[in-house]
């Protein structure tokens, strides 16, 4: 551990947080990429100086209200894949990564932890943990959420469960909020979804609701969509947020439908400490959370919603679209949303949108290569396979990136050719671009009649006036 990182832990230290033993520390030998990592952004948490992204390769900060981004991997310290946690408190950053595996016996791909990164300056060094605990290893073992409650670290661990990290690391435990012994694959109690330090009580969400603990995990009481006379929607609970205003506080819940017949999707809200709830946006997957006064916003698979009222009354924001460059989100489903004071934040699987006027206009922000510098050739396509069924999703069409270069103004030609080489579309002709830079187009994977193409292998071109004619490949996979 560098000498800087030992000064900040003993203050931690000092002051009740303990972090885990460390498999290496990074000083940033190597500085962080320029630009986001990815174009999912799960997470969005705010440091001392700056705001913090999760996504689907690594994570990704500004300094400059979104004017430049930088991010980080493995390089600097995280760990590989995705992103699939975020803890962010001044200048301390807690980070969970999570990949894929093969499983033989299984004979199927299950995620699985691929280490815990901490930085207590800011990032400037970032130490790397193996995901704990390291001895018990299941299939599905990765964090989804993480909070600091008396000192210790807690994570929600899926197939792992509840996991409390104390004594600097040097113990990761498995516990459970209830009296049982941890069993995942009997209880869904024991599967870990989210996990939330509100005020001094720690809140954890599970297949089986919400539970609540006044003495750091001592002991639990569990709320569901059964066991009271004003439950909850449902049981799978994968968010939890604390809002509050005043002498008011409130507990969120992004409350889904997990095997019970009778519950439903949407979003819980109790204002008594989990007595009763009030439910809402029912039958919409809710994901998270974030708030601005009184003001509550809300990502979805089906959108972003807003409410000035506590969650009695709706507002869906319209599809976002750049308001300068015309660039379009090509989703609904919205993984996360950061608010203050007036300007919104929101994390999609299609890139980072931000407002300061409410959703009047919006900026976006993508991950891409440049097309044509260095090995990258002058168009390329992205997603790529791509599954018009599943990917980039908007008013039921998938929609894949065609990316290309200019050198100067001029008309742009792109075409779709089937393996036959026949045509199958053309995206645009004799478009006029008006300077030299990167562009791209979209393609829903349907023909001139509408109809959506087969699965196989499709090359498209991009003619560009005074320039030539440039070629690529798209595989579609449904």
């Amino acid at each position: 551990m560098t000498k800087k990182s030992m000064i900040f832990v003993l203050v931690l230290l000092l002051a009740g947080y303990t972090f885990a033993k460390v498999t290496g520390t990074y000083k940033m030998e190597s500085e962080p990429n320029q630009g986001l990592a990815g174009n999912g952004i799960t997470d969005i948490a705010p440091g001392a100086n700056a705001l913090w992204l999760g996504t689907g390769y690594g994570l990704s900060r500004t300094t400059d209200n979104g004017e430049t981004f930088e991010s980080f991997g493995p390089a600097q310290g995280i760990g590989r894949y995705s992103v699939s946690a975020l803890w962010v408190s001044g200048d301390t950053i807690i980070v969970a990564t999570a990949g894929d595996t093969l499983i033989e016996s299984l004979d199927s791909y299950e995620d699985y932890g691929t280490g815990i990164s901490i930085s207590v300056d800011g990032g400037d060094s970032w130490d790397l943990l193996p995901q704990p605990p390291q001895d018990y290893t299941p299939v599905n073992n990765l964090s989804y959420d993480i909070a600091v409650h008396d000192g210790n670290i807690f994570l929600a661990s899926f197939g792992g469960g509840l996991v409390k990290g104390s004594n600097f690391g040097e113990s990761w435990e498995i516990t459970t909020p209830d009296s049982f012994v941890f069993n995942p694959g009997g209880r869904l109690n024991h599967r870990v979804f989210s996990v939330l330090n509100a005020s001094g009580v720690l809140w954890v969400g599970t297949a089986e609701g919400v539970n609540k603990s006044t003495d750091g995990g001592e002991n639990w009481v569990n709320f569901n969509a059964t066991n009271q006379d004003q439950p909850i929607s449902g049981n799978w609970v994968i968010a939890l947020a604390q809002q509050k205003i005043d002498d008011k506080e409130l507990i969120w819940v992004c409350s889904n439908k997990a095997e019970g017949s009778d519950e439903r999707y949407g979003v819980s809200v109790t204002e008594n400490g989990g007595l009763t709830w009030k439910t809402t946006l029912l039958d919409i997957w809710a994901t998270n959370f974030a708030f601005d006064g009184e003001t509550v916003y809300v990502s979805t698979r089906e959108g972003l919603f807003k409410s000035t009222d506590f969650g009695d009354t709706w507002y869906k924001f319209p599809d976002i679209t750049d308001t300068i460059t015309g660039d379009k989100v090509f989703t609904e489903q919205i993984y996360s949303v950061y608010a203050d004071n007036g300007v919104l934040w929101v994390g999609t699987s299609d890139g980072l949108a931000r407002t300061s006027d409410n959703g009047y206009t919006w900026d976006v922000n993508r991950a891409y290569v440049p097309s044509g510098k260095g090995d990258v050739p002058r168009t390329y396509a992205y997603p790529n396979p791509f599954s018009p069924t599943r990917y980039n999703l908007l008013d039921n069409d998938g929609h894949v990136r065609l990316q290309y270069n200019t050198k100067s103004a001029g008309n742009v030609t792109i075409r779709i050719f089937d393996f036959a080489m026949d045509l199958v579309t053309t995206i645009v002709e004799n478009k006029y671009v008006a300077d030299k830079g990167d562009y791209n187009e979209m393609w829903t994977g349907r023909n001139d009649y509408g109809d959506s193409v087969a699965n196989g292998v499709y090359f498209y071109s991009v003619e560009i006036e005074n320039d030539g004619t440039y070629w690529g490949k798209i595989m579609v996979v449904n």
